[in-house]
């Protein structure tokens, strides 16, 4: 079909290209044949005045004419699966869609896993795909390459509708032979002793108490650095290093995990996990259920037991 002189066919094969970055996994995506998506190409190409694509090795790299057109054409793609093929009523106990959701280690061990858990009983032909945070989450929402988002809300766009889940706290951790925490942890120790910290994706996006120390001008002794907050308590065993970590997640591994528990000697207060969706999802009947299921199991969370010790505040 042509629209104005332009073959709709063509903003599919554009749109797997510009996900893919690849011409043999571009065709696959969309059941093409390598020769069938060449010659896309070669049409795109003519349509727009434009090479769109440069190679370096295997990889399709998009020229600023493709970067242009990308988010408009997944707009317009996304909205026409939600609003115009996906309008039959949808049935939770009969669907087989899969979610994709965005969200740290941190809370898919401590609250997505209910989810699951939930969803295995109401809808058990439902299925998920957790995705690790991404360097430009916003983009990924943006694009429709994920149904939703779930983050801090500090570090959430407001490009896109979000709502609140429920407050976490960090809190200061160690192996429990750590004698350096048998008392209260001042300001002055913390960033003297050596840190087990995390960082996020291929830029290393910092932790919320990594950023308060940045903006600060404040370094700490990072000596061991992991990809997840999972990593962080493994690593405190048998050594004085800390770690810090959202309290939650200290109490699931400390059923299983000698550690010790102490607050965290910095002026931050508690943060905000919330959710976060495309606009474009508001019309599908799927994503309005799963959110309706994510905002229903946080109102459950129960706050975790905290430390009793205060902390003591930088100067």
């Amino acid at each position: 079909m042509r629209f104005k002189g332009l073959d709709l066919n063509l903003l599919v094969a554009l749109d797997a290209l510009m996900t893919e970055r690849n011409l043999t996994a571009a065709a696959r995506s969309i059941n093409l044949s390598q020769p069938a998506m060449s010659a896309a190409v070669a049409r795109l190409r003519a349509y727009f005045c434009d090479e769109l694509f440069t190679m370096r090795g295997r990889e399709f790299v998009p020229t600023p004419r493709a970067e242009g057109l990308a988010a408009p054409i997944r707009e317009a793609l996304v909205h026409i699966q939600l609003s115009v093929i996906s309008r039959d009523v949808f049935n939770p106990a009969k669907s087989d869609r899969r979610f994709r959701i965005i969200l740290s280690d941190f809370m898919a061990v401590v609250f997505f896993r209910k989810i699951v858990e939930r969803i295995a009983r109401e809808a058990p032909a439902v299925s998920f795909e957790l995705l690790p945070l991404a360097d430009d989450p916003d983009e990924v929402i943006r694009r429709g390459e994920a149904d939703f988002l779930i983050l801090p809300e500090m570090f959430m766009s407001s490009a896109h509708p979000k709502a609140k889940l429920f407050e976490e706290t960090l809190v200061c951790v160690g192996c429990r032979t750590n004698k350096q925490l048998s008392g209260q942890l001042t300001f002055e120790r913390y960033m003297s002793m050596g840190h087990v910290v995390v960082r996020f994706g291929r830029t290393r996006r910092p932790s919320i108490e990594e950023w308060y120390l940045l903006e600060h001008g404040l370094k700490r002794r990072d000596e061991v650095i992991v990809p997840s907050f999972s990593m962080i308590a493994p690593m405190l065993l048998n050594t004085d290093r800390i770690g810090t970590m959202p309290l939650r997640l200290v109490k699931h591994f400390e059923k299983t995990t000698p550690l010790r528990i102490v607050e965290l000697p910095l002026p931050l207060p508690a943060f905000t996990e919330a959710v976060q969706w495309s606009a474009l999802h508001n019309s599908d009947p799927a994503s309005n259920w799963m959110r309706e299921i994510i905002l229903q199991e946080a109102s459950r969370m129960v706050p975790p037991r905290e430390t009793t010790r205060r902390p003591i505040h930088p100067s």
